[in-house]
């Protein structure tokens, strides 16, 4: 039973690795680095739990909002930016624009592949279909709007900072909207509820097409891309 829970916590993750992996055509990464990204997303994890703890210290609120805006948009993507901030920002190999998707996404996975063992663990093969289908490809999504600001950042010197901002925040603020939408379908109206779950579905749908869209624009833009 432990290894059909672990399979379904990881599978996910490995997928999702390997597409974003072969979707950096033009100059591939160290994996050594990639590997780094991944085991840095997982030290996240207890950042994320101490930052959670001193906000909550700070104002607590047993709100939905709460939940899924300030403990899962913010503290998560929060931490998350953080150490792809201080451990790929400055490494030479960030040198074209689809890097900072690629390292993002190792951060991003890294991340969600240890909440994802936690839940799944705890809440057993359901859990797990659920959070392979939605929580694990939201944080890839997430990721990749991260990472795509954050070479816009890293190539624009003139608008850096703004570039900087929206890699933070927009990845907070989709993250936010999207466990809302989840967490909200339980404390209102069966009625209302399932018109959520349609929106949300759409919604879903949007954020994939936004992704693709951004991966391929990266790929366009790519400083090696006349060197093949």
């Amino acid at each position: 039973m432990s290894i059909i829970l672990l399979a379904l916590s990881v599978l996910p993750v490995i997928l999702l690795l390997i597409y974003i992996y072969r979707q950096d055509k033009y100059e591939k990464e160290p994996v050594g680095l990639l590997l780094l990204s991944f085991f840095i997303g997982m030290i996240a994890i207890p950042m994320d739990l101490i930052l959670v703890s001193v906000v909550n210290g700070i104002h607590y609120s047993d709100s939905v909002f709460h939940a899924a805006f300030i403990e899962a948009g913010f503290c998560e993507e929060l931490c998350k930016f953080a150490v792809l901030f201080l451990i790929i920002w400055w490494n030479k190999n960030f040198n074209e624009y689809m890097d900072g998707i690629v390292y993002a996404v190792f951060v991003g996975l890294g991340f969600a592949c240890v909440e994802n063992v936690l839940y799944v663990f705890q809440g057993g093969i359901g859990t797990g279909i659920v959070r392979g289908l939605l929580s694990v490809p939201g944080h890839f999504l997430f990721a990749i709007i991260m990472g795509y600001f954050l070479s816009l950042a890293k190539f624009d010197e003139k608008k850096r900072a703004s570039y900087l901002l929206a890699s933070l925040f927009i990845p907070v603020l989709v993250h936010g909207l999207f466990d809302w939408m989840l967490m909200i379908t339980d404390v209102i109206h069966p009625l209302i509820s399932l018109m959520m779950l349609v929106i949300f579905i759409v919604g879903d749908v949007l954020l994939w097409r936004m992704g693709i869209k951004y991966i391929r624009r990266h790929q366009e833009n790519s400083q090696f891309k006349d060197k093949q």
